[in-house]
C-alpha cells in the first residue's frame, strides 16, 4: 500500500500485482524517498492530477514535466484495468516519440473525472487505484492553476510504503 500525504490530506493507493514492473518500480522509488517534496505539477479539473517529476522539487532547475529517474518502464497495458475515477496510471511520451508506449520511470497520474477517462484505456499502463482519499484527489483538482495547468500554489507530496490493513 502506498500513502501520499499532501496539505489536503492523505491518499492511499493499492498497487496491482498484474503490473509487476510498475508496482515494483513505484515501491522502490517510494522507499528511496524519490517522490518526497515533488509536486502535483499538472492539474486538470475533472480529468486528472499528475506528479512524480523530480524537477518539481524546490531548488531543482530542470523543466517541470520532463524529469524522471533516467529510465522508462516497458508498457504493461492490461485491458482489465480501466481509467475509472481513482485509477493510478503511468505518464509517458506520446506515440510519435514512443511507439512502444513505454512509461515514465516516475511520473504518474490519478484520474479524478467522475465518469473516468476511458478514452485513455488501452493506451497507458494503469497500475493501481485509490482506495482511500478520493476527496483529497478532488481537493487537489480544485486548486487554482495557470493556463498551462500548473498549480498557482505548490501541492507537494510525501510518499511512503505502509502495510496493508
Amino acid at each position: 500500500m502506498i500513502e501520499i500525504k499532501t496539505k489536503f490530506g492523505t491518499i492511499r493507493i493499492k498497487l496491482y500485482d498484474e503490473t509487476p514492473l510498475h508496482r515494483d518500480n513505484f515501491l522502490k522509488l517510494a522507499k528511496e524517498g524519490f517522490y518526497n517534496e515533488t509536486q502535483f505539477h499538472r492539474i486538470i479539473p475533472n480529468f486528472m492530477i499528475q506528479g512524480g517529476d523530480p524537477y518539481s522539487k524546490p531548488g531543482e532547475s530542470g523543466r517541470i514535466g520532463t524529469g524522471g529517474p533516467g529510465y522508462t518502464i516497458p508498457a504493461e497495458i492490461n485491458g482489465t484495468f480501466k481509467h475509472k475515477k481513482g485509477a493510478v496510471a503511468a505518464a509517458r511520451l506520446g506515440d510519435q516519440m514512443n511507439p512502444k508506449r513505454n512509461s515514465s520511470g516516475s511520473q504518474f497520474y490519478i484520474v479524478n473525472a467522475n465518469t473516468g477517462a476511458h478514452f485513455l484505456d488501452g493506451q497507458y499502463t494503469v497500475f493501481g487505484e485509490v482506495v482511500e482519499g478520493l476527496d483529497v484527489v478532488d481537493a487537489i483538482s480544485a486548486v487554482q492553476t495557470t493556463s498551462s495547468d500548473f498549480p498557482v500554489e505548490a501541492v507537494s507530496m510525501e510518499v511512503s510504503v505502509v502495510e496493508a490493513e
